[in-house]
């Protein structure tokens, strides 16, 4: 009876106090997210007042939450559209991470904490919190597309999380980690999560839709929330995260077609454990200990939010996502949760770190929490701002590169994943894991080789230390350059695949665009195999040798791709001519106010220009008197105009002073999805709904 009565008062005194700050946060018009987190500091340990929770039964209460809410989640997250946005959200998740573990490293080495600490701060600063995203998404009405990808990503996330624990578990326990360790530990990953979906497919959607048949509301939530739960329990047995089982439990669900009925009965129960959830968050918060590594802290926070903006923005937009998309998924992502905890606790229990460690991350994860909400709101204006002030070049390659990458992912299979395309990729990968057992094995080395080099050949330790180092770069310089070769003749196959040459044409019309395309993907496979080169090899190496290694790569990356971006320029000024004389043509051709057709000619002689799409401002158009400028479509939906016929006269690449005026065709570049959501501004009674799932403009 005793434990009845202190569950009952913690439960009692949680919600009462949450619903209290709820209210007046509300009507103060701040985050409710903001008042579970000052609910849980007026009822927690650390505060001097006469409310007090058992933190112990909060927390329980608070894992309650976080697989509600992970289940719900799942529930519009079908299996299809996880794996539709798996590759992109994958490559994104891998930038963010090995970005965040290297900067997470080095501030704990500049603030004078041991490898270890250094190593476990860099893992909690590199898995975002699903938790407070999903709720930060339900109060903003988050949804579409900007949704579906973050939701990729933090799924990537949590399983390299799974890695990450792993790894540190095996470093911190004395044992190591060996590269067969590891891949075991990643084959047990993916033999769980394929045997799961399997058996799942075979059994849950047709259970759930027996059960909905049965048309009993309490019976359907008591089956779903049973199911979650018991996913949840098998993840957890297996090792693996509670959330993702979870997640996969909710997706499961989808796959029955009855998510929106399960959604429905699920929701006032996963608000209320997820509000427990946050306010177990507040409930950490020591102002002491705040107060003491106030420092690290105020770094550390910077670090996450600029970091996760700029690694998930650059991933986001080089996976194909336009700017506004990528722009809102960095702001979206700036913040550290729940695993964060996980990976402080763990370094505490194996005794790996120091106790300042777990409140710091806290502390950390509470204040971007805070500001994540604000983020978010304010993602869609810096967005169009990002958007306004890039240069010329770079505005007309963002507008054309998403419907190249539309145009690789359209592609036959067999040509994206073909032979030639699979062994290019595997030797990559092979030469990167050789250049990191090399780094990794001088570096434990060193010391050893050191003195037996300098006793056989006379010289000081210095020098000898010098030529074992001088012998690895020897060594390291033949899978540089085979890197290299590869990451080109890759990014030259996959470009040729998405802008393949015209063999009827003795001009190759596409080779600006191609090249463009062919720089780009090299970034990319730069920026993959960089990034967790320097993550996993920057505790073994003294100074910043291999991120200045691969930053000076970057730079000559980056003038090869200003050059090609200055040559599409060109490229597009002679196509949007192109389109002016195309249109003016159908308009001598046809009667006044027709529609126009589309241009195929124009694609076929200046490949590389998307599809350009026609679109004639009616009597009702909102654009009408407004230029592109305060039209802002670009921004907005990710089109541009390249060319406007206006009568007899043309304007090719307008000027974003450019006013509109009724009667005007705007030829439109960019994705479909783009030039979808733009023809939906323009002209929005004569356009058909887009499929569901496309996201339009805010």
């Amino acid at each position: 009876m005793h434990g009845a009565h202190e569950f009952l008062k913690a439960l009692t005194l949680v919600l009462c106090v949450a619903a209290v700050t709820t209210v007046l946060f509300q009507r103060l018009r701040q985050p409710v997210v903001l008042g579970y987190i000052i609910a849980g500091l007026i009822i927690g340990p650390y505060v001097a007042f006469p409310l007090f929770a058992d933190p112990g039964t909060v927390q329980t209460l608070s894992e309650l939450g976080v697989i509600l809410l992970m289940f719900s989640l799942g529930l519009e997250f079908s299996l299809r559209k996880l794996f539709s946005v798996g590759p992109t959200a994958g490559l994104t998740a891998v930038i963010q991470c090995s970005l965040m573990i290297w900067l997470g490293f080095v501030v704990g080495r500049a603030f004078g904490w041991t490898p270890r600490e250094s190593f476990f701060t860099g893992a909690l600063l590199a898995i975002s919190s699903t938790t407070i995203i999903a709720k930060a998404f339900d109060e903003q009405g988050i949804r579409g597309r900007l949704r579906e990808f973050v939701v990729g990503v933090l799924i990537v996330e949590d399983l390299i999380a799974v890695l990450l624990m792993a790894t540190l578990t095996a470093i911190s326990s004395g044992a190591g980690l060996s590269a067969g360790q590891l891949a075991l530990t990643s084959g047990r990953l993916v033999a769980f999560l394929v045997g799961l979906v399997v058996v799942g497919l075979l059994v849950v959607p047709r259970a759930m839709r027996a059960v909905v048949r049965l048309n009993r509301p309490e019976t359907t939530l008591v089956a779903s929330v049973g199911l979650c739960f018991a996913v949840a329990l098998l993840a957890q047995s297996f090792g693996y995260s509670v959330a993702l089982g979870a997640f996969l439990a909710g997706s499961l669900v989808a796959e029955s077609g009855e998510e929106k009925v399960v959604e429905h009965l699920v929701l006032p129960v996963k608000d209320m454990f997820a509000a427990i959830f946050f306010v177990s968050v507040g409930m950490l918060i020591d102002p002491k200990l705040i107060a003491e590594h106030w420092v690290a802290i105020a770094v550390l926070t910077v670090v996450v939010i600029v970091g996760k903006i700029v690694g998930v923005s650059l991933g986001a937009f080089l996976t194909g996502n336009g700017t506004r998309t990528s722009v809102q998924s960095g702001m979206s992502l700036a913040q550290i949760g729940e695993f964060s905890f996980i990976i402080a606790g763990l370094g505490l229990s194996l005794k790996a770190t120091g106790e300042f460690l777990y409140p710091v991350a806290v502390a950390v994860s509470a204040i971007t929490t805070l500001t994540t909400p604000l983020l978010i709101r304010v993602s869609g204006p810096v967005a169009n701002f990002v958007d306004r002030k890039l240069p010329k070049p770079l505005q007309t390659f963002v507008a054309l590169y998403g419907s190249w990458v539309e145009g690789l992912r359209t592609a036959p299979r067999q040509k994206t994943l073909g032979t030639t395309v699979r062994r290019l990729i595997g030797l990559l990968l092979l030469d990167m894991a050789l250049l990191i057992g090399l780094i990794i094995g001088t570096s434990l080395t060193l010391a050893r080789l050191t003195p037996i080099i300098a006793q056989k050949t006379g010289l000081s330790g210095s020098l000898a230390e010098a030529l074992v180092i001088a012998g690895a770069v020897v060594l390291a310089l033949p899978f540089l350059v085979g890197i290299a070769r590869l990451a080109s003749r890759l990014g030259a196959t996959l470009a040729e695949v998405a802008l393949p040459r015209r063999p009827d044409r003795k001009v190759d019309l596409a080779a600006a665009p191609r090249r463009a395309l062919t720089v780009t993907i090299q970034v990319i496979v730069a920026l993959l195999l960089g990034a967790p080169l320097i993550a996993i090899t920057q505790p073994f190496l003294s100074g910043f040798t291999g991120a200045l290694l691969v930053l000076v790569l970057l730079v000559l990356l980056g003038v090869a791709f200003w050059r090609s971006a200055t040559n599409l320029q060109g490229h597009v000024r002679a196509g949007a001519q192109l389109i002016v004389e195309a249109l003016a043509a159908q308009s001598r051709s046809k009667e006044p106010g027709a529609e126009p057709q589309p241009l195929e000619q124009v694609h076929g002689m200046l490949p590389g220009l998307g599809e350009p799409t026609p679109v004639r401002l009616g009597e009702r158009s909102p654009a009408l008197g407004r230029t592109l400028a305060e039209l802002n479509l670009r921004g907005q939906t990710g089109a541009t105009v390249l060319a406007i016929q206006r009568g007899e006269e043309g304007i090719s690449f307008p000027t974003a002073k450019e006013v509109l005026r009724l009667g005007d065709v705007l030829a439109l570049a960019g994705t479909h999805e783009a030039v979808e959501a733009a023809r939906l501004l323009l002209m929005p009674e004569a356009v058909v709904p887009p499929p569901e799932g496309t996201q339009l403009p805010a």
